[in-house]
């Protein structure tokens, strides 16, 4: 398995660090936490220029139907920067989900939408008992009149708060074992979205539903099709994901590491204290750990190769290693670096909350026991 970069892609890496240096310093970052929309629309329409929304679209929607190591290529930059952007929620999981579930017809009216940054989707799975699994999700869509129902509460929703239409996976059926997918525009009445407050200062909602009325045209797909698509759809969400926080666990070595150069204490850098260089050691340690695999699983793959044990191994170690680093990056910095000033604090707040994303590290643990089960009869 070659894992060296081809020209075409490293020329996508450099454009990418040139992209989010130019476009986001931190200090927009900061800035954008504290808006309502938390992210730069200015920054969205630049994306949409350069191409990123397409990526995962195929050419028969307009796209460009590219490997997914460019997708995970750019999604380690924009973690060096902790990038505010519904670049996650729509043009990844948003083309995923309708790519796994949807018909022709919804893919040609949807996929273009994306491509051109007029349609922000995202998905909204967790209820309040924030299961990852199937059996979590208890939201029940009624059938009336031609149109389904639904009633109840998701949570932990990113960029409802943005997103022009809501993936929303319901029982067609209280009896029923399958899940339907529901694409619901997020101005029907009786649809409401609350931000929460959470340690990132992120775009993370709770949707709330009373009576919301969906057509039986807005099903994504068939009925009961719904988790198998969602299934699909995370092995590649997860590793997308994971390559965000690889690249930011980069970014806070980095940051460290000129850290305890610059900072002198009696009369000499920090840098130069055996401990100190310990500390530095077993963070690289970390990285180089998962960085060689994410772009192993990213050949998987792109190779058509089934990887879902290998996403859940990455995603597992991704969430223990960016926690891992950004906590001894904020050790090494002291008390000081949890401040809003410094910039290693947008790190250090991200590591548990995208830990959640896309699956935590218990469950994946799980998953990888399930897999290992299956592909190793007595295990």
């Amino acid at each position: 398995m070659d894992l060296d970069f081809s020209k075409e892609q490293e020329l996508i890496r450099k454009s990418a660090a040139q992209f989010v240096a130019k476009e986001c310093p931190f200090d927009l970052v900061r800035e954008l936490e504290e808006s309502d929309d938390g992210y730069s629309k200015t920054m969205w329409q630049k994306m949409r220029e350069v191409g990123w929304l397409d990526l995962l679209i195929p050419e028969t929607y307009g796209g460009f139907g590219s490997d997914f190591m460019d997708v995970v290529i750019i999604q380690e930059e924009l973690g060096k920067r902790v990038v505010p952007s519904p670049f996650f929620s729509t043009a990844i999981i948003g083309s995923l989900a309708i790519l796994e579930s949807g018909s022709e017809a919804q893919k040609a009216a949807l996929m273009p939408k994306i491509g051109d940054g007029s349609m922000l989707v995202s998905l909204a799975q967790y209820e309040e008992e924030g299961s990852y699994q199937q059996t979590g999700i208890q939201m029940v869509a009624e059938r009336k009149n031609g149109h389904y129902e639904l009633s109840g509460t998701k949570m932990f929703v990113t960029d409802a708060n943005i997103a022009d239409k809501l993936i929303v996976p319901a029982k067609a059926d209280k009896d029923d074992d399958g899940l339907t997918l529901f694409l619901v525009d997020t101005n029907t009445p009786g649809l409401s979205v609350s931000k929460l407050q959470t340690i990132a200062k992120d775009n993370t909602c709770a949707v709330k539903f009373d009576a919301v009325q969906v057509p039986e045209s807005d099903i994504l797909g068939t009925i009961g099709n719904g988790w198998s698509a969602l299934e699909k759809m995370y092995t590649k969400a997860a590793v997308a994901k994971a390559a965000e926080m690889i690249g930011a666990c980069k970014a806070c070595i980095d940051m460290t590491a000129g850290y305890t150069k610059e900072r002198v204490q009696y009369g000499t850098p920090i840098g130069g204290n055996q401990a100190i260089q310990h500390f530095m050691a077993n963070m690289l340690i970390a990285y180089d750990t998962i960085h060689e695999y994410l772009y192993r699983v990213a050949c998987m793959i792109d190779n058509g190769e089934d990887a879902g044990l290998e996403a859940s191994i990455l995603k597992a170690g991704a969430n223990e290693n960016f926690k891992f680093i950004s906590e001894r990056a904020i050790q090494l910095h002291g008390a000081i670096g949890t401040t809003r000033e410094f910039d290693i604090a947008l790190f250090f707040r991200r590591a548990k909350s995208w830990e959640f994303v896309c699956g935590d590290t218990d469950y994946h643990h799980e998953k990888i026991m399930e897999r290992c089960a299956i592909e190793m009869p007595g295990y």
